[in-house]
């Protein structure tokens, strides 16, 4: 059974540490293998417009990001590059991510890597939080936990 099964709150990094285990190193590889796949969707929407959307490229990109990762948030509390790494984003009530919820975290990271200073804090926080929260999580209380514990 699942600490999600048995309580209604995030794990205490003090009792449960695993939960929040090399949760850094995980983000970093998850937004890799997230971003060659939102790259990949692109060059697929090139190919369908026969290359007119060339012109409209950072725009593209920026859409088809947005909507990758607020589907697949809500989808499954984790988008692809997350699922791989076996994590996923919690509520701050342990609950799975909704739709609300989900495009809220993009917007708040769209935001967040659109301006340098942001970013900075969003990657230190995820360095030295005890949950390991970026600048986004530590506003809307989520977190990211590993799945398989």
């Amino acid at each position: 059974m699942s600490y999600y099964a048995q309580s209604t709150t995030l794990p205490d990094p003090d009792i449960n540490p695993e939960f929040y285990a090399s949760i850094p190193s995980k983000r970093l590889v998850a937004w890799f293998i997230d971003t060659a796949l939102i790259l990949a969707l692109c060059v697929t929407v090139l190919i369908l417009t026969l290359g007119l959307a060339f012109f409209f490229l950072p725009p593209l990109y920026l859409v088809v990001g947005f909507v990758y990762r607020t589907a697949t948030l809500a989808r499954g509390s984790a988008t692809w590059g997350m699922a791989f790494m076996a994590m996923e984003i919690r509520r701050h009530d342990g609950a799975r991510l909704d739709w609300l919820t989900a495009l809220l975290h993009t917007l708040g990271y769209s935001v967040s890597v659109a301006f340098f200073l942001p970013q900075v804090v969003s990657v230190l926080m995820m360095l030295i939080t005890q949950r390991a929260q970026g600048l986004t999580d530590y506003v809307l209380g989520t977190v990211a936990v590993n799945r398989r514990v």
